[in-house]
């Protein structure tokens, strides 16, 4: 028996052997496949990312798009080779609009200073994941302010989608209002919505980017896209470079400007972007032990803190697993090798950035608007019976898009959460994280 166990360990080549194919029961085929489905679900960031956050932070568009590629094909390759997780990484959307409009916005940082926030932010992240201390913060922060942060990030995201669809205007008399409709960006917004929408109502893989590419030929037609003249529209032959932004951080300027309004908001979303994703795609893979528990979850962290690195030195905002891994998982892949395909797709797409140039903000604001939609599927896990809970929650997603940032959202929601439990006499449901997180999030609010 232990001879005829020895020859099938010989007969397997080296990709079965490294990414424990068989005995995860899957094949190179099924995880190529698996990672060219993943891509494909996820590509839609190579526009939206820089188009929608970075452009808006002031990077150079060039740049931002090289550096969104690059940087989701390094962490997604280290994610599949050192972790050995189906998991794709990139530029975070909820992550983005922090650097976009937040950090580069009210707070008015440069992107060069937000961007060394990044840096250090990922290597906050790593010390969290190597001392252990993120799995604490994690099940110290209650479920229903976990569920209240997802359907907040959602609902921000969503504004942000209408308001620079042109969808949703400034007004004086009612602080907002409806934009013109018959705007030509606007009116080809709206109809990247209805088509994106038809795409995922009837469960066509790849919705995003079809939907991207389909409205941007009907915005050539409407004049609001810009027509191709040139093979050299369509692609680059020599792959471009993020030469404007590479190394161009600056963390000394983000340590003066105050790590705790800036680094603490980024590792915090960053944390629960990875954390949720990397145990929900990895159950649906079967990869769980029998508590719930991911094996190795600290090498999935520790390739997140590094991609969070890796974004900042590149210039782009942070780099998070992405939710769209489960299209590959659910084409059959379990292993890294699906995230290593996936990873060498991007490289190649590197050749295409020219592209980019052709997609309009129009394009791209659709599925920012939709994305909400998405996300607020969590709200099913508040208990809004229980006042002590349902509060904290609300406050928690709904000051996010009125107030325009994701860390006042989270400062409300988790202040009021520890006060009403105070008040209540119900103690024993907060514990030490708590506690150090809402006096962290006062002084936040007091110093702000």
């Amino acid at each position: 028996m232990e001879l005829k166990k020895k020859e099938n360990n010989e007969n397997k080549g080296f990709l079965d052997k490294y990414f424990r194919l068989s005995e995860r029961g899957s094949n190179l085929k099924t995880e190529m496949l698996a990672g060219l489905t993943t891509f494909i679900a996820m590509s839609y960031i190579i526009f939206v990312i820089p188009g929608q956050f970075l452009v808006a932070a002031g990077v150079p568009k060039g740049a931002a798009t090289a550096a969104t590629i690059l940087s989701a094909a390094v962490a997604t390759l280290l994610m599949g080779i050192y972790a050995n997780l189906p998991l794709a990484m990139g530029p975070g959307l909820g992550i983005g609009a922090v650097f976009a409009f937040v950090m580069c916005g009210s707070m008015g940082l440069n992107w060069q200073t937000a961007l060394g926030a990044v840096f250090i932010s990922g290597v906050v992240f790593f010390i969290l994941a190597v001392t252990n201390i993120t799995k604490s913060i994690i099940e110290g922060i209650p479920k229903v302010l976990k569920s209240a942060i997802g359907v907040g990030i959602g609902l921000y995201i969503s504004f942000i989608g209408f308001k620079n669809a042109g969808i949703i205007i400034a007004s004086k008399g009612t602080i907002v209002g409806i934009g013109n409709l018959k705007d030509p960006a606007t009116l080809l917004a709206i109809i990247g919505f209805i088509i994106i929408c038809i795409l995922m109502a009837r469960n066509v893989k790849g919705a995003f980017l079809i939907g991207i590419v389909l409205t941007t030929i009907i915005g050539m037609f409407m004049g609001v896209a810009k027509v191709p003249t040139s093979i050299h529209d369509f692609i680059s032959f020599i792959p471009p470079l993020p030469t404007d932004t590479f190394a161009k951080l600056n963390v000394m300027a983000a340590v003066k400007y105050g790590l705790v309004s800036i680094v603490f908001t980024i590792t915090i979303v960053d944390l629960f972007d990875n954390i949720g994703t990397i145990i929900a795609v990895s159950g649906k893979a079967g990869l769980l032990d029998e508590n719930g528990n991911l094996p190795g979850i600290n090498r999935a962290l520790l390739s997140g803190s590094f991609a969070a690195m890796i974004g900042g030195l590149l210039g782009a905002c942070t780099v998070t697993t992405y939710l769209e891994s489960a299209s590959g998982v659910a084409e059959g892949g379990k292993t890294g090798l699906t995230s290593v395909t996936t990873g060498v797709l991007f490289l190649c797409a590197l050749f295409l950035t020219p592209l980019t140039a052709l997609v309009p903000g129009a394009a791209t604001a659709p599925v920012l608007m939709i994305l909400g939609c998405l996300m607020i599927s969590e709200i099913v896990h508040i208990n809004f019976t229980d006042f002590t809970e349902g509060m904290p929650a609300f406050l928690t997603l709904i000051m996010m898009p009125l107030t325009f940032s994701i860390v006042e959202g989270m400062s409300f929601g988790f202040i009021a959460y520890t006060v009403l439990k105070l008040v209540t006499g119900k103690h024993k449901d907060l514990n030490p994280i708590m506690y150090a997180l809402s006096i962290l999030f006062i002084i936040h609010l007091v110093i702000a």
